[in-house]
């Protein structure tokens, strides 16, 4: 029994090593685990990408707790024809609505979509080939660039810009070339229209590598409604230079009186060259659905097709369903006053002029936004009133809006985000705040400041 167990008590009797102390790895061993790390590191084509201002913000927010002014979405509830619709589609008796769609985009949606903009571009749209449904504007965006872009190419970006149109051209290939809209005024009451382009400057831009423009209006953040003007020249020089048109109208509905929504597809020549992108999620308040679209000449929306269907290739089912049902309603009440598409920038005309107030009430000078739901205002004239030193950032936007979030509990959204680096310094004095939020919250805003003001 001793003979048998010998070797086996030997080896429980052994001295142990310390218990932190392992051998070291072999020479080539620790190479093979740099050369493993250097493999996986994300790919070239996303670098620059790693930093979100959403993701910090939303970080901060969920920190110090400020009154939420920075994200854009509504606090109150959508039209409830499309939430009971979505309802009754996911417990109605059709379950094949439960069930996958059509990939390019769910026929009864499509349909809806044809006609709506069948008559509002006075054209015929084919929802089979001309139309494709979206997991949001953004995927429409990513296919739309990922789609038509090859390396080398060059896309003109229009500052300020939705922060993903920059990353996106990058990842295809693509070489981004940036023209910032421009302050032509320095004094009284300024409109979103007293941004613009400068005509020599956009010329100068395009050339034979040109690729295509990126155009958002209404526009995010300025509010800027584009003019016939100023259509016609970016226009011309798409047709001039042949480049595509990117055209991000999601806030096509989102526009305050006097001012008119121009679609640029309906000028002449420009229907065979621009890809028009639409949300549900602005559209109808329900930004958490992520559905969106794209139309435009069925050999530019091929294009899309290809990249959706290696990505997404096809969206829920049941929003689409219920979103289709809230676009036929929609067109069978169009241009009528209790249509939604009407009533919506009615309500936020009000909540618009109430936040420019005060705004101006505590020294702040905002650009009034003639679409969307997002207010820019100049705070240079309160910089005697905030700690910037408190904050490390680099640029003032971002150290003024952490500054408000931490001490005075309300956040907004650095502007400086959405420019390209050697832009960033013409808005680092000015912060972008969204007014699609109850009346209470607005108010609630307001106290905030008129305290901050009294006290400061």
């Amino acid at each position: 029994m001793l003979k048998y167990f010998g070797p086996v008590c030997r080896h429980l009797c052994r001295p142990r090593p310390a218990v932190n102390t392992l051998p070291a790895l072999p020479v080539s061993h620790q190479v093979l685990l740099s050369t493993m790390s250097d493999k996986f590191d994300l790919p070239s084509r996303y670098h620059g990408s790693e930093k979100s201002v959403w993701v910090e913000y939303i970080q901060l927010a969920l920190d110090y707790k400020p009154l939420n002014l920075g994200q854009g979405f509504p606090d109150f509830a959508a039209p409830d024809y499309v939430t009971k619709a979505l309802s009754e589609v996911a417990t109605g008796e059709n379950v094949l609505l439960n069930q996958y769609t059509r990939g390019f985009g769910h026929p009864r949606l499509v349909s809806a979509l044809s006609k709506l903009y069948s008559q509002l571009l006075d054209r015929k749209i084919s929802s089979q080939t001309e139309i494709l449904v979206t997991a949001g504007a953004y995927e429409a965006l990513f296919s739309t660039i990922s789609g038509h872009t090859n390396p080398g190419d060059e896309v003109i970006i229009i500052e300020p810009f939705f922060d993903c149109y920059d990353p996106m051209v990058r990842a295809a290939g693509g070489i981004p070339r940036f023209i910032p809209l421009r302050l032509n005024k320095t004094s009284g009451k300024i409109m979103s229209s007293d941004w613009v382009l400068d005509p020599t400057e956009l010329t100068n831009l395009f050339n034979s590598r040109t690729k295509a423009i990126i155009l958002n209006t209404p526009h995010n953040p300025i509010g800027k409604v584009f003019t016939q003007k100023e259509l016609e020249l970016i226009a011309d020089l798409c047709k001039k230079w042949n480049v595509l048109c990117i055209s991000d109208e999601v806030y096509e509905w989102l526009v305050y009186k006097p001012c008119k929504h121009i679609r640029i597809a309906t000028l002449p020549g420009m229907w065979e060259r621009t890809i028009t992108i639409g949300s549900a999620g602005k559209t109808f308040s329900v930004t958490g659905w992520k559905i969106g679209w794209a139309y435009g000449p069925a050999k530019l929306i091929k294009n899309l097709q290809t990249v959706h269907q290696n990505c997404v290739y096809t969206c829920s089912t049941p929003i689409q369903e219920a979103v289709a049902q809230g676009f036929e309603l929609e067109l069978g009440r169009l241009g009528q006053p209790e249509s939604y598409f009407l009533s919506l920038p009615r309500e936020l005309e009000a909540k618009r002029d109430f936040m420019a107030k005060f705004l101006s009430d505590v020294g702040m000078v905002p650009t009034i936004p003639e679409g969307g739901y997002f207010m820019v205002a100049d705070w240079s004239a309160l910089g005697d009133k905030v700690n910037l030193e408190q904050e490390t950032d680099e640029l003032k936007d971002y150290r003024f809006t952490k500054w408000m979030s931490k001490n005075v509990k309300l956040q907004g959204i650095p502007p400086s985000a959405f420019y390209s680096e050697p832009h960033k310094s013409l808005v680092e004095t000015s912060v972008r705040y969204c007014f699609i939020k109850t009346d209470e919250k607005l108010q609630q805003a307001a106290d905030i400041l008129q305290k901050w003001k009294a006290s400061a």
